[in-house]
């Protein structure tokens, strides 16, 4: 790739990741202090608290897979435009809202701005197939930074203007968004697109097959489970610090700051083994395992910090940790061509478990109290290590797209499965693509184009 291109792409995946960011950290901003600020909203109570919590993931589920359809036929960027546009006019509704009611509202507003699956596709229409990993992990990582850095500003702007801050804030970042898309991104021509919406969004005729990969549910599963204990998480943690461990709610960053830093470095190493040394099963059991542990000692431990710090650092070493190696199961499990439908549906059950945890976690805080809504979060997350307990061990393949260049498709398709470390090879015709997983350890691109040439 020249320098001029390779300048082009790292441009267009810093705006793209930028513009991922700034929406998701307006998302997780309002996650430790809702419910410490919400009871100054008519109406409120624990459980509508715990609603307005989670509600953005119910629109988020319910529309990022058409969205990202209707990209194919529009264009890209008046889908993501529009969906930040929604995304800035839930966070005004939520800025302004008086009630529960109206703040529910604002945040199923927010979630409609779905635009997750248009620009996943906008960075496959504008990188190279050989860079795409690459541009893929760098929105990964933002998301990743954006969820940190929530968790400390959040906390901090809330306690100098209380939630319309955080909402009003949140509204300023989508109209930045909007700005980078405009601006800083290159238009993008969408006809074609449905050849790479199979490694980037959901396809409707592999939908149906793709519900009925077992491998896949259980991540699904996982990704449900894993988002509903946070979200309910949320729900009870910021007043078990402000009530029983005696932090100032403008303080609580200076608990989260140092819990996820040292959370994440820990977890650093068991990263590097699941993927460098193939111990990705063993890691990935023993990350929920960790999970279900800390939740459970936050049941039965005093309420007091020395006894409560050990536990919130193995929630978020072990919700770092399993945030991190999921996509990366989902990536080695999806059938050649079928990863975008296969991260699609991964998306929607992660959305609807932030959307449960809430409303569930709201329910329960108002009825049982916050020990139970803790062990119901350990339950479930046990639940999940027994489904977990059975899934094969991954085989470690990473997905390649190479155009046919009009070659036979059966041939190629032949010519392919011969060679080692070519797992999964599906020619499509139509699209004038083949679809590969390939073990990255035993074979490269490089190869592979010269045996699709001979």
């Amino acid at each position: 790739m020249s320098e001029p291109t390779a300048s082009f792409e790292r441009r267009v995946v810093m705006a793209l990741s930028s513009l991922y960011a700034f929406r998701m950290l307006g998302l997780f901003m309002v996650l430790p202090v809702l419910t410490l600020y919400g009871d100054t909203y008519r109406g409120a109570t624990p459980a509508l608290l715990g609603l307005a919590l989670g509600a953005y993931g119910f629109s988020q589920a319910l529309l990022q897979i058409p969205f990202g359809m209707l990209s194919d036929r529009i264009g890209r960027k008046p889908v993501i435009v529009g969906g930040l546009l929604i995304f800035v006019l839930g966070s005004i509704v939520a800025a302004q809202a008086d009630t529960v009611y109206e703040l529910v509202l604002g945040r199923i507003l927010q979630g409609g701005g779905a635009i997750a699956s248009a620009v996943m596709a906008m960075v496959t229409d504008l990188t190279a197939d050989e860079n795409r990993t690459k541009a893929m992990a760098s929105i990964g990582a933002s998301i990743g930074v954006s969820f940190a850095l929530a968790l400390v500003i959040g906390p901090a702007l809330a306690g100098v203007g209380g939630l319309a801050l955080i909402f009003w804030v949140t509204a300023a970042l989508g109209l930045v968004g909007v700005y980078v898309i405009i601006y800083r991104v290159p238009a993008v021509s969408h006809g074609g697109g449905i050849a790479r919406r199979r490694e980037t969004g959901a396809v409707p005729a592999l939908l149906a097959k793709t519900l009925r990969n077992r491998e896949l549910l259980r991540l699904d599963v996982g990704i449900f489970a894993l988002h509903c204990v946070l979200t309910a998480s949320f729900v009870v943690l910021p007043g078990v610090l402000v009530g029983s461990l005696g932090v100032s709610r403008a303080h609580h960053w200076m608990i989260y700051l140092p819990l996820l830093a040292g959370s994440f470095v820990a977890m650093l190493p068991l990263i590097i083994i699941a993927e460098k040394r193939r111990k990705m099963k063993p890691v990935f059991l023993a990350a929920i395992a960790l999970l279900a542990s800390a939740l459970l000692w936050l049941v039965v431990t005093p309420q007091t910090l020395l006894w409560w710090l050990p536990g919130l650092f193995a929630f978020f070493m072990a919700f770092n940790l399993l945030e991190a190696t999921l996509p990366s199961l989902v990536s080695k499990l999806a059938p050649a061509g079928s990863k975008g439908t296969a991260t699609g549906i991964y998306s929607t059950a992660q959305f609807l478990g932030a959307f449960t945890g809430g409303a569930a976690g709201g329910a329960l805080l108002q009825w049982q109290g916050a020990e139970v809504v803790l062990a119901a979060g350990a339950a479930l997350v046990a639940l999940w290590w027994l489904i977990a307990r059975s899934m094969t061990p991954p085989r470690y393949l990473a997905s390649m797209l190479l155009p046919l260049n009009g070659a036979d498709p059966a041939a190629v398709s032949e010519k392919l499965a011969q060679v080692v470390g070519v797992a999964e090879v599906l020619a499509v015709p139509a699209e004038g693509m083949v679809y590969l997983k390939v073990d990255s350890q035993k074979v490269k691109r490089d190869q592979i184009l010269a045996v699709m040439v001979s």
